[in-house]
């Protein structure tokens, strides 16, 4: 199906944006992990709305209620449903906008895709909402990985061509657990002024700007994944693909690699401590498809966000003649600060299906 993914730890997301509720099912963690609902609320935070001028101020609690496969504080091993209910939904919004697609929203291809039957209303299951309960998932696996010593955090690399600083070699759960804290993430705060002013001038100019995050998994071990298809890095992108907003991914150098010399990209190989590890990582932290120990490090480039104040050209599909649209209500002017948990959820959820896998 496509809303969902997984080998060994299957996800399914379901709902619409303006629905009674959306959420996911997990089938399944493996028993008896606790999960610290604190923790976990803290997780969500990050990513919900309403909280400051920098995104949409549609206000939602986005407290998890679990239907299923928890029970007293643990995994029960069985699947685990979460819902989040949708309390401060306006779906009267999007009345009149039906017949008339939005440029850069998912509404006429999900048109002719459904043949008019979807719930578009606020994007519906296309909308970015349903990475609320996606975050609840992978906030659960975020708490399983550290047990056994995993970390992943992210910051923001880049917002309206303003650039953070990259990524030490090997960055800690010290440095994720400060960024975390922080309105906009990222390692120069010089930077985050800079990205903050750019993003509420887009917003003062009913326009919009997009970015990059940037995520780092520490600690995985070396020798899961297989080749091709099923590559570490290509079950990665393809669950990134699947955040709406993301336009393109990369891995290590990335597109970088592309303009660098074979004597530049490759990363020599080192014994330190009794492991093999490279003095750089320009492959970011896998090869063939297979981890190598050393950090995995990936980005995730978002578009602007596509509902935007500046009026639009677009077509009346009723009548098929030229129309003109100016949107308004609650739109984040950049979606990049909520989709950092996001992504560190998006990377934790196939890093835990891969350890499963073994």
């Amino acid at each position: 199906m496509s809303s969902s993914f997984g080998n060994r730890l299957r996800v399914q997301l379901f709902g619409e944006s303006h629905g009674k509720a959306v959420g996911a099912v997990i089938d399944a963690p493996p028993p008896g992990e606790a999960v610290d609902e604190k923790e976990l609320l803290r997780f969500l935070e990050r990513r919900r709305p309403g909280r400051s001028p920098l995104m949409s101020s549609r206000n939602e609690t986005d407290y998890p209620v679990f239907l299923s496969g928890l029970y007293e504080g643990h995994t029960t091993g069985t699947p685990l449903t979460v819902i989040m209910e949708n309390a401060d939904a306006r779906p009267d919004s999007y009345a009149g906008l039906f017949s008339v697609p939005r440029p850069g929203h998912a509404d006429y291809a999900a048109a002719v895709r459904y043949q008019g039957a979807a719930d578009m209303r606020g994007g519906g299951h296309f909308s970015a909402r349903l990475t609320a309960p996606f975050c609840a998932a992978g906030g659960i696996a975020l708490q399983i990985l550290e047990r056994r010593g995993i970390f992943i955090g992210s910051h923001i690399a880049e917002i309206d061509s303003v650039a953070d600083d990259p990524f030490p070699l090997v960055p800690d759960a010290e440095l994720f657990h400060a960024l975390a804290d922080k309105e906009i993430p990222v390692l120069n705060d010089e930077a985050g002024r800079l990205m903050k002013q750019s993003i509420l001038g887009a917003r003062s100019a009913g326009d919009s700007v997009g970015g990059i995050v940037e995520c780092a998994a520490v600690g995985f071990p070396a020798g899961l994944g297989s080749p091709r298809f099923e590559g570490a890095d290509s079950r990665i992108a393809s669950v990134l693909f699947g955040i709406p907003a993301v336009k393109g991914v990369e891995f290590g150098a990335g597109f970088e690699a592309s303009r660098m010399r074979g004597s530049q990209n490759n990363d020599p190989f080192i014994v330190r401590d009794g492991r093999i590890l490279t003095s750089k990582n320009d492959a970011g932290g896998i090869l063939g498809g297979i981890t190598t120990g050393m950090p995995i490090i990936v980005r995730a480039a978002f578009k602007p966000t596509p509902s935007i104040s500046i009026p639009q050209t677009t077509v009346d599909l009723s009548s098929m003649q030229p129309a003109e649209i100016t949107l308004s209500g609650r739109h984040d002017p950049c979606v990049v600060p909520r989709a950092v948990p996001v992504v560190e959820a998006a990377v934790a959820l196939v890093l835990l299906d891969m350890l499963l896998e073994g």
